[in-house]
């Protein structure tokens, strides 16, 4: 039996190559929805302790919510293929 795992390091670096994509390619903004309510996705942010997250803004208000927890807009916004990669890169 082969152990899969990759160091700390280098999983730190896949992370930061797969944000990297999807800060370049992803074309924001966009419209989605959290909890009912229509938000536009103005950019993208890698957190130590969420992952990847879309920086969603209503009004005045801005907040972090982790990218694959949004439901996906149609149409799906040019770059949106660099999400569905780091959604498989996570397993």
């Amino acid at each position: 039996m082969t152990n899969r795992r990759h160091p700390v390091g280098r999983r730190e670096e896949q992370a930061a190559g797969l944000y990297t994509m999807i800060q370049d390619n992803l074309a924001t903004p966009f419209q989605t929805q959290v909890l009912g309510l229509d938000v536009v996705v103005k950019d993208v942010d890698l957190r130590d302790d969420a992952g990847v997250v879309a920086i969603c803004a209503r009004g005045a208000f801005r907040q972090p919510v982790p990218i694959l927890d949004l439901p996906r807009p149609v149409p799906r916004p040019e770059g949106a293929e660099w999400i569905d990669a780091y959604r498989h890169w996570l397993g």
